[in-house]
């Protein structure tokens, strides 16, 4: 048992670099999560009956995609996903070796939630722009997105969060990052400290993130 006082060989380098790490796997999973899951929220929308592009079986096979990745539990998803890693990055270790598994276990959840953003937008809408003659790509750019907007934003707010601690997960195995660093420095060699820093920096950003996603769904929400 480690009965030192807390804080006493305390790294605040190491802790920050974890911190640098967390940010960097998050912000960058984020913005391909943000893109990717658009584009698969958009498809699956536009594909199902009664819309713009309606097509059953591409629709079938889009959905059938989301929810095969979006039930693989993250942990598994990422050894699933070592080879293609390797082949990307050469490596299993470091923050860019969890990107692949971090973007790929996150934008099918992040699609099913821009989906149900678009359907909650009125049909007569849609109409009205069809019936003055717009385009479908005027109709995703200037009705669908941005009458969805507070949707995708309080979608992504969500996501993000899920994202970080996936990145803490990812830590376990060698990504990197506040989880890493839990895990390697505060578990395994008792340093409840560690642990405890780690935790309330998570905390932080989590809060951060949340409060930042309110306000400017706040913001855009007309209702």
């Amino acid at each position: 048992m480690n009965n030192k006082p807390y804080f006493q060989d305390f790294d605040w380098p190491a802790m920050w670099e974890a911190t640098t790490q967390t940010l960097y796997m998050t912000a960058i999973s984020v913005v391909a999560t943000f893109i990717l899951g658009i584009i698969l929220g958009l498809l699956l929308f536009l594909t199902s009956r009664g819309n713009l592009w309606e097509n059953k079986p591409v629709n079938s096979v889009i959905s059938g995609i989301v929810n095969i990745f979006r039930s693989i539990p993250f942990i598994i998803l990422i050894v699933l996903l070592i080879p293609f890693t390797m082949l990307v990055f050469q490596t299993m270790i470091g923050e860019n070796a969890a990107l692949p598994a971090l973007i790929i276990g996150a934008a099918p959840f992040y699609a099913r939630m821009v989906e149900i953003g678009l359907r909650e937008i009125d049909k007569g809408v849609i109409e009205a722009a069809k019936s003055m003659g717009a385009t479908t790509s005027t109709i995703i750019w200037k009705v669908l997105l941005p009458e969805s907007m507070p949707a995708l934003v309080s979608g992504i707010t969500v996501t993000t969060i899920a994202l970080v601690g996936y990145t803490a997960m990812a830590g376990v195995i060698g990504a990197g990052g506040l989880g890493n660093l839990a895990y390697l420095q505060g578990f395994q060699r008792s340093q409840n400290d560690v642990t405890l820093v780690a935790t309330i920096i998570i905390l932080i950003i989590v809060f951060v993130i949340q409060f930042i996603g309110d306000f400017i769904t706040s913001k855009l929400d007309k209702r």
